[in-house]
């Protein structure tokens, strides 16, 4: 997890403030389970399409790249039903597949021109590959409008993604007229104000007419496909663990396991006993959740940060390598695995562990951060200078990764592929700069 210490900072839409990406492995497997059959539907292949999170309590959803489907905290919170978060998806999934990224080389010079973009676009461009200097290039400051420019489909894009997004439904045997649920929720945004209307209603234009046609192309299909337990249970996991992080413990206890899968409610519950400060009720709530789901390494993960959060030290990291032994190839287990030993002092075996995570997903911010630690707690401050120059520019703080590679170069032997790493940031900056 985690969604109380937030990861890579983004900036989306909103000049004023600084947004976060949700990086919990427990919500993006199971958003990741919705959406395999909707994405293989498409076209696209699921295991490369991430589905990642916003902490945004707006309602949105958008793509920049062919590998990454960004939902809004907000937006899952407020679908009821697994089809109707899948027809977001099967919509999004559509601008991919149709070919709308294409014309966004010259948005994003257009954005550029007015304003820059913020550092999500830079890391689904860059940070996914690992490398947070090809990121920094273009995260060079962020203006609301100019991103709504970068990410805004036009009317006929819509239209295509509604057809597009329903056939990969259909396709998949997932009822479709969610997408007429969600369309229900914004009925009315384009009335408002821009200030007032919900992200998703400025980037992707309404009308009555595309909710007439989605009505009718979805219309032979309403309640002929129920969903499978499957979806009901993988939509229960995601929004109940998101919703007991970001709602308040109370009104998560109150309703805990109303979706009708206890190991959910149980998990719901250890949650809030942890937000509450109670370990005990937490630790126990973790165990009905375990033994209903023994090889369940998200709920090993889960153990692991409510124990290392009470600096129950030892314990956390043993619940992290019984996670990391039924996910060994997990980046965000890993990294959560990889923190642990670093505050136990393990500090050679944690810089294999991060290192690992950090190859097979670059834009987590925190094993960046840990990573550092590591490489100064073994006496490698060259590297450390490195990664933390590299976490910031990941992040468009260009100036202070300027500094850490300047200090870098200085400290890694010339040539050597330290070295190198620390002169793509240096180029990164000035560039930026220019």
């Amino acid at each position: 997890m985690t969604l109380a210490l937030a990861l890579a900072l983004v900036s989306i839409a909103q000049p004023s403030r600084a947004l976060t990406l949700l990086r919990d492995p427990d919500i993006e497997y199971a958003l990741g389970q919705l959406a395999a059959p909707i994405l293989q539907a498409a076209g696209l292949n699921a295991s490369r399409t991430k589905i990642l999170v916003i902490d945004d309590r707006n309602l949105n959803a958008f793509v920049v790249d062919r590998d990454t489907i960004f939902l809004h905290s907000g937006l899952i919170l407020k679908m009821d039903t697994p089809q109707m978060l899948q027809s977001v998806i099967a919509h999004e999934a559509a601008h991919i597949a149709n070919g709308h990224l294409v014309r966004r080389p010259q948005n994003m010079r257009n954005a550029r021109t007015a304003a820059g973009l913020g550092t999500a676009l830079a890391a689904a461009a860059g940070a996914v590959s690992g490398n947070g200097a090809a990121a920094a290039g273009i995260a060079a400051g962020a203006q609301g409008t100019a991103q709504r420019l970068f990410l805004s489909h036009t009317r006929a894009e819509e239209s295509s993604a509604d057809s597009a997004g329903v056939n990969y439904m259909v396709r998949a045997g997932r009822d479709p007229s969610g997408a007429v649920a969600v369309m229900n929720i914004f009925r009315g945004q384009e009335a408002l104000s821009a200030a007032r209307q919900d992200p998703y209603a400025r980037t992707h234009p309404m009308s009555a007419d595309r909710v007439r046609v989605l009505e009718r192309l979805t219309a032979a299909y309403a309640g002929k496909m129920p969903p499978s337990n499957a979806d009901l249970y993988w939509f229960a996991r995601a929004k109940g663990k998101l919703s007991a992080f970001q709602r308040s413990p109370k009104w998560t206890l109150n309703r805990a396991g109303g979706e009708g899968f206890a190991d959910v409610g149980h998990m719901q519950q250890a949650v809030a006993w942890h937000r509450q400060s109670n370990l005990g009720k937490s630790m126990a709530a973790m165990d009905r959740a375990i033994a209903a789901r023994p090889n369940d390494p998200f709920y090993q993960e889960l153990r692991g940060q409510i124990l290392m959060e009470n600096r129950q030290f030892d314990a956390a990291l043993n619940a992290y390598a019984r996670a990391v032994n039924l996910a060994p190839d997990h980046p965000l287990i890993l990294g959560s695995y990889g923190r642990a030993l670093v505050a136990q002092g393990q500090y050679a075996k944690a810089l294999q562990v991060l290192e690992k995570a950090r190859s097979r997903d670059g834009r987590d911010a925190r094993v960046m951060r840990d990573l550092a630690v590591a490489y100064a707690k073994s006496g490698q401050n060259g590297m450390a200078s490195l990664v933390t120059a590299e976490r910031y520019a990941m992040s468009g703080r260009l100036e202070d990764a300027e500094i850490h590679a300047a200090r870098a170069s200085g400290l890694l032997p010339n040539g050597s592929g330290g070295w190198q790493r620390a002169q793509d940031v240096l180029s990164a900056a000035k560039a930026a700069r220019r």
